[in-house]
């Protein structure tokens, strides 16, 4: 009986410490899902036959839809590089977003198609160190307001680990 006592014992003792890790490991990750909504400027730099490739340059504001509200209002300002080839589109951006307090993050996005991924590259104050990434689905195109602009708003999900 003594022999059988001390592996559970063990196996008990290994089983909480993995549990509190777990939970550790769980609480470090935080869900993002916010609204992004945005007008942009698009300059057309090659159009012929099936290719077009366009800059733009974008700024709109965030509205987050998780009870910690930790992006909610934050303005950002994009950049970004768009190719269409064949029919095919892909593309390469990059994101200021700059919350009420002055600080901000950074970051990088990869489109192919309507897939768009991004990940955070950069941040400062509360931002520092910040890790994680996500994908963004347009789900709004409005009539142009003016030729060579873009209004759009984007569901923005993913997950997001602060620097301890």
């Amino acid at each position: 009986m003594a022999k059988i006592k001390k592996p559970i014992s063990t196996l008990g003792i290994i089983g909480v410490f993995t549990f509190i890790l777990f939970i550790v490991t769980a609480q470090a990750q935080q869900p993002i899902d916010c609204l992004l909504c945005q007008s942009m400027t698009m300059k057309t730099i090659v159009a012929s036959g099936d290719l077009t490739i366009m800059g733009f340059e974008s700024m709109g504001i965030v509205l987050d839809n998780t009870e910690s509200k930790f992006f909610d209002n934050s303005t950002v300002h994009f950049v970004g590089l768009m190719k269409i080839d064949k029919g095919k589109v892909t593309g390469s951006m990059f994101g200021k977003y700059l919350d009420p307090s002055g600080d901000f993050y950074v970051i990088e996005i990869s489109q192919v198609g309507t897939e768009t991924d991004w990940k955070f590259i950069y941040g400062t104050g509360k931002f520092t160190g910040i890790t994680g990434a996500g994908k963004s689905i347009r789900f709004t195109k409005g009539k142009p307001v003016s030729p060579g602009t873009s209004q759009v708003c984007s569901k923005i999900t993913g997950t997001y680990e602060l620097k301890k």
